[in-house]
């Protein structure tokens, strides 16, 4: 987890930008796996990674909106380059022949990431409406942690079993 980002002189809108930047390094990350895995069935790695593909999406969307309804198009002054890794799942993470527990496992990794990014950074916040966010995001990570231990939690047996090279098979 890296960044270039002084956080005692976070304005709220860089602080939307940033939280919005993590959101789409997450996507594009596992955009990106979900397309090396590839979709298979409904309940393979690949496809367990285009759903977080979404959920990232969707909450940088959202982000997004609240950024644009109090700052409207104001130039952001944090960039993708300011990150790297904050929530993202890690690059070399995902195999061909990964489970779907396996998948499951690298994505509560990244949220947990996320949460401890807010967490650390945290103490270094000065304006209290970029606290006040940070606080607000760190408890959405700790909600997807636990969401994500209930996938875990009633995934079947078979979901821990990794894919078969075909030459292996037969």
């Amino acid at each position: 987890m890296l960044t270039r980002i002084d956080f005692s002189k976070l304005s709220l809108m860089d602080a939307l930008d940033l939280a919005e930047l993590i959101e789409v390094e997450a996507y594009e990350r596992y955009t990106l796996f979900a397309k090396q895995i590839g979709p298979g069935y409904s309940d393979n790695a690949g496809s367990f990674f285009a759903t977080m593909a979404e959920n990232e999406k969707r909450h940088g969307d959202q982000l997004a909106e609240r950024r644009g309804a109090l700052f409207g198009n104001k130039a952001p002054n944090v960039k993708l380059d300011d990150i790297f890794d904050v929530e993202a799942p890690d690059v070399g993470a995902p195999r061909w022949n990964m489970s779907q527990l396996q998948a499951c496992q690298v994505a509560l990794s990244s949220e947990k990431k996320a949460f401890a990014f807010y967490d650390m950074a945290l103490p270094g916040v000065k304006n209290p409406d970029v606290k006040e966010l940070f606080e607000e995001l760190r408890d959405e990570e700790a909600e997807h942690i636990r969401m994500i231990e209930e996938v875990v939690a009633k995934l079947p047996p078979s979901a821990a079993i990794e894919l078969q090279d075909e030459d292996e098979t037969s």
